[in-house]
C-alpha cells in the first residue's frame, strides 16, 4: 500500500431497501487529478459524503497515508486534510472574503479580533491563488467562480490540504470562470494534493484529469488513464452502450408547416428566416451569444419582433407576451431550468400543472384530483423518478428536474416545443432517456426547435441544422450529410 495514496477499500453503504455503494475499491495519488464519473445514482456523491464525514460507511475502510480513518463528522475529515467542495456553496454571502475564510478560526489579540492580521493573511492567500478581489469584498457580490475560490481558500487556510474533492464544480460557471478554477487545480496538483473531480462533462474530464474511475449502480465499473481512453469507452462503462447507440433511430418525416419565421429581427437578432414542420427536429447551433436563445425568445413572445413576420399555422401573429404564444400551442423549455423553468421549493405536482392552472381549477378553486391525475400521467409516461408527487423539485436529480419542466409544457398540449440546452447539467443515462422522449414527441407530430451547444447531440437528433453567428443565420445543413467541421465553419463564414 503506497503510503501517500488515498484508498477506498471495499466501501459499502446500505440504506433501507437501497445499496448506494457495494464493494467499491480504488486508489488516488498525490499530484493526480482523478475523474470520478457515473450516472446520477451511481454512488459518486455518496462516496464523497463518506470521505467528507457526512455519512459513515456500512462496511469498508478509507486509508490515507497508510492509516485507516473513520470520518465521523466533517470536522474530523477536514482535520485530516480533506476538503470537499460541494455544488452548493458553503459560504456566508453577507460576510466579506476575510470573514468567510477565517470563520471559526478568527485571529485574536488580547482576546479581541485582530482584524489587521486577518486582512493580511487573507491578502496573502489571495495573492497565492492569483485572485483580484479584496479581503474586504462582500462575498455575495462576487461571481460564482470567485465564491468558489473563497471556499477553496477557507479550507486551504486551515492547514495543508492533502485531498481536495470537487463535486460538479463547473455546473454554474462560465468558460472564463472554469479556466480560473482549472488554474487553481493545477496549482494544487503541483503542490502534491490528491484531487478527486466529479463531473459528467466529457470535455472537462479529458481536459483536466489524469485518470478516470467509473461507477455504475453503486459499484466500481472500471478505470483508465485519460490519455488511453475515449468518450465511447467511458460511456460504455457508465451506461453499457456506445456513444453511437445513444441517439435513437427515428424515421424522418415532415408534415405540414406549423411555424414560419420570415425575416424577423429584434434588438438581438437580424433577418432570421426558417420554418418548423410537424414531426421535425430543427437544430440550432452556434457559439454562446450567437442568437439562438434570442430567436427562441422572439418566437415565444418574450422579445418584441421589430421587423418581419411570424406565421403560426398559416396565420400571421404578433405576440406581446409569452401567454399569447402558449395559447397558440408554443412551449418553451428554457436553458436555465432552475431559475426560469421551475419553482424549486414547490412540489413535483405543483410544478407540472403550473402552466395549466385554469384547466385544473373550477370557480377559482384548484381541483386537486384533476391536478394529481395529470401529474401522475406525466410522471409515469416520462418516468420521473420521485418518492412522491409532493416531493420538492429541488431534491430531484438534474435529469428528473428537466423531465418535470418537459411535463409542465407538454401538459399545455403544444404544437411547437422549443428545447434550449435540454441536456445541460445531466448525466449520460438521463440524456439517453430524454433523447427517447424527443423521438416519441416527433412521432406525435410535435415540431421541435432544438438549441444545443453539443455538436454530436445536434447532429444525432436533428433533421435540419441552422447555424447562427452574431444574431444572423450563417448556414443551413441537412443532418444526414453534416459534420462537426462543417458546422464550425459556418460559425465563422456566412452562407
Amino acid at each position: 500500500m503506497e503510503k501517500q495514496a488515498l484508498a477506498f477499500q471495499n466501501i459499502c453503504k446500505f440504506y433501507p431497501g437501497v445499496h448506494a455503494l457495494s464493494d467499491v475499491s480504488f486508489k488516488a495519488y498525490p499530484g493526480e487529478v482523478l475523474g470520478l464519473m457515473g450516472e446520477n445514482g451511481a454512488g459518486k456523491s455518496t462516496l464523497l459524503k463518506i470521505l467528507g464525514g457526512d455519512e459513515l460507511p456500512t462496511k469498508g475502510n478509507i486509508v490515507l497515508d497508510g492509516q485507516e480513518h473513520v470520518f465521523e463528522s466533517p470536522k474530523t475529515s477536514l482535520d485530516s486534510g480533506i476538503s470537499i467542495i460541494h455544488q452548493e456553496r458553503q459560504i456566508v454571502p453577507e460576510l466579506n472574503v476575510a470573514e468567510n475564510i477565517f470563520v471559526g478560526q478568527l485571529p485574536k489579540k488580547a482576546g479581541f479580533l485582530n482584524r489587521k492580521e486577518m486582512l493580511q493573511k487573507t491578502q496573502k492567500l489571495i495573492d497565492e491563488f492569483g485572485m483580484n478581489f479584496k479581503p474586504y469584498s462582500k462575498v455575495g457580490d462576487l461571481s460564482l467562480a470567485m465564491q468558489q475560490m473563497v471556499e477553496l481558500m477557507k479550507d486551504y487556510s486551515r492547514g495543508r490540504i492533502r485531498v481536495m474533492a470537487f463535486d460538479e464544480p463547473t455546473a454554474s460557471l462560465s468558460d472564463r470562470e472554469i479556466e480560473v478554477l482549472f488554474k487553481i487545480m493545477h496549482k494544487l496538483k503541483q503542490d502534491g494534493v490528491i484531487i478527486l473531480y466529479v463531473s459528467h462533462r466529457m470535455k472537462e474530464i479529458f481536459q483536466i484529469t489524469d485518470r478516470v474511475v467509473v461507477l455504475k449502480d453503486g459499484k466500481y465499473s472500471g478505470e483508465s488513464l485519460t490519455k488511453e481512453t475515449d468518450e465511447d469507452k467511458l460511456i460504455r462503462m457508465m451506461v453499457g452502450r456506445s456513444a453511437a447507440d445513444i441517439y435513437p433511430n427515428r424515421h424522418r418525416k415532415k408534415g405540414k408547416a406549423v411555424l414560419e419565421a420570415r425575416n424577423i429581427s429584434t434588438n438581438f437578432i437580424n433577418d432570421v428566416s426558417f420554418s418548423l414542420h410537424e414531426g421535425e427536429v430543427v437544430g440550432f447551433s452556434g457559439l454562446v451569444g450567437a442568437g439562438r436563445s434570442e430567436t427562441a425568445r422572439a418566437i415565444f413572445g418574450a422579445d418584441k419582433i421589430l421587423k418581419g413576420e411570424l406565421i403560426v399555422e398559416g396565420k400571421k401573429v404578433n405576440y406581446t407576451h409569452p401567454q399569447d404564444a402558449i395559447k397558440d400551442g408554443i412551449a418553451f423549455c428554457p436553458e436555465d431550468r432552475k431559475n426560469d423553468g421551475l419553482v424549486l421549493n414547490q412540489s413535483v405536482n405543483n410544478n407540472i400543472t403550473s402552466a395549466i392552472l385554469k384547466n385544473v381549477s373550477k370557480l377559482g378553486f384548484l381541483q386537486n384530483k384533476s391536478e394529481r391525475k395529470i401529474s401522475e400521467s406525466f410522471t409515469r409516461s416520462l418516468r420521473i423518478k420521485t418518492p412522491s408527487l409532493n416531493q420538492k423539485v429541488q431534491y430531484l436529480s438534474g435529469g428528473n428536474q428537466q423531465k418535470v419542466v418537459l411535463a409542465k409544457w407538454l401538459s399545455t398540449n403544444p404544437k411547437v416545443l422549443i428545447l434550449d440546452e435540454p441536456t445541460r447539467g445531466i448525466d449520460v443515462g438521463a440524456k439517453v432517456e430524454l433523447y427517447e422522449i424527443i423521438k416519441n414527441l416527433t412521432e406525435q407530430n410535435i415540431a421541435i426547435m432544438l438549441i444545443s451547444s453539443e455538436l454530436p447531440e445536434i447532429i444525432g437528433l436533428s433533421d435540419w441544422i441552422i447555424v447562427m453567428s452574431q444574431g444572423e443565420i450563417t448556414g443551413r445543413l441537412d443532418a444526414k450529410e453534416v459534420t462537426e467541421e462543417k458546422i464550425m465553419a459556418y460559425t465563422i463564414h456566412k452562407e
